[in-house]
């Protein structure tokens, strides 16, 4: 099993009360790295605002995956999930093409419909038929990095000719976070991999997820193998519980390990771990976890 981490780029991810620089996201990926984990992820929000609390909002996803890129020269590279609403998808494809040739080809292009209101009300983006509008992008974005030409005439845009050049020189691995039987058919029809979190143990709902994920692979008429399957889990520090959300796992390396047999076992190929804490401690936890993983073998 694969084993990634998200980065820091928000408020108070590193140093309390304060905004995440960018020198402080590039220390995490490449401590990361360095531990011999195998890949970096970034959120994609304009902004978050939560009833009672602040408003928050992360640095520019794309900017920060870019700017990465020659940080972390060796493993690959993700969104959990870049948002379909928040960029035209000829661009996303463009973007994608462009990203994915200057890191070496280690992109994995996550994509998703989006799901919080308030960031687009504040930017003046349209939230209706999410997912109507992720259909159209999903197949613009995915045979464009094909190397197609695309004309589509759909009921939210238009694309007359649309062709990526200079070419993609590899067609970068789409991923589709969904669970939704609409979101998975789309993921089954146009999809690499796909991800479902957040999850700190295999329970009944992972379970249930796996299940629909094949089924619509199945229905797709698709190989079962032929779909990468990744998870989020959400760590917490040792000993701090998870609050009464089993949405998490404050395990030790050792407890993490098992938990990545586990899931391997079912048929996960990528953990994908969102520290509560950002810290070198947390990742070389991860890190320990997933050389006793590899040892179980």
């Amino acid at each position: 099993m694969r084993v990634g981490v998200t980065v820091p780029m928000a408020l108070g991810e590193v140093t309390d009360g304060r905004m995440t620089t960018f020198a402080q996201t590039a220390d995490f990926a490449g401590r990361a790295e360095g531990l011999g984990l195998d890949s970096i992820w970034v959120f994609d929000h304009l902004l978050w605002r939560l009833k009672g609390d602040p408003d928050e909002g992360p640095n520019e996803a794309w900017t920060i995956l870019s700017a990465l890129a020659p940080v972390v020269p060796r493993v690959e590279l993700g969104a959990l999930v870049m948002c379909s609403s928040f960029r035209n998808a000829g661009l996303m494809a463009k973007m994608s093409a462009t990203l994915d040739e200057v890191s070496g080809g280690r992109l994995i292009v996550g994509l998703g419909c989006g799901w919080h209101k308030p960031e687009y009300d504040a930017f003046g983006l349209p939230f209706d038929h999410l997912v109507g509008r992720f259909e159209e992008d999903l197949e613009v974005i995915a045979r464009l990095l094909r190397g197609e030409t695309v004309d589509l005439a759909g009921r939210w845009s238009r694309y007359e000719r649309a062709v990526l050049l200079p070419p993609p020189v590899r067609r970068p691995p789409i991923l589709v976070a969904s669970k939704g039987e609409r979101m998975l058919r789309l993921t089954a029809q146009w999809a690499d991999a796909w991800n479902t979190a957040w999850f700190g143990r295999v329970d009944d709902m992972l379970r249930e997820r796996l299940r629909s994920l094949d089924d619509a692979v199945d229905t797709a008429g698709r190989d079962a193998g032929s779909m990468r399957r990744t998870v989020g889990l959400r760590l917490n520090e040792p000993g701090e519980g998870v609050g009464g959300d089993d949405r998490a796992t404050d395990a030790e390396a050792a407890g993490l390990a098992d938990l990545f047999d586990e899931l391997e076992g079912i048929g996960f190929a990528d953990a994908i771990i969102w520290a509560t804490a950002k810290t070198p401690a947390a990742l070389e936890r991860i890190a320990e976890a997933r050389t006793l993983h590899l040892a179980h073998r």
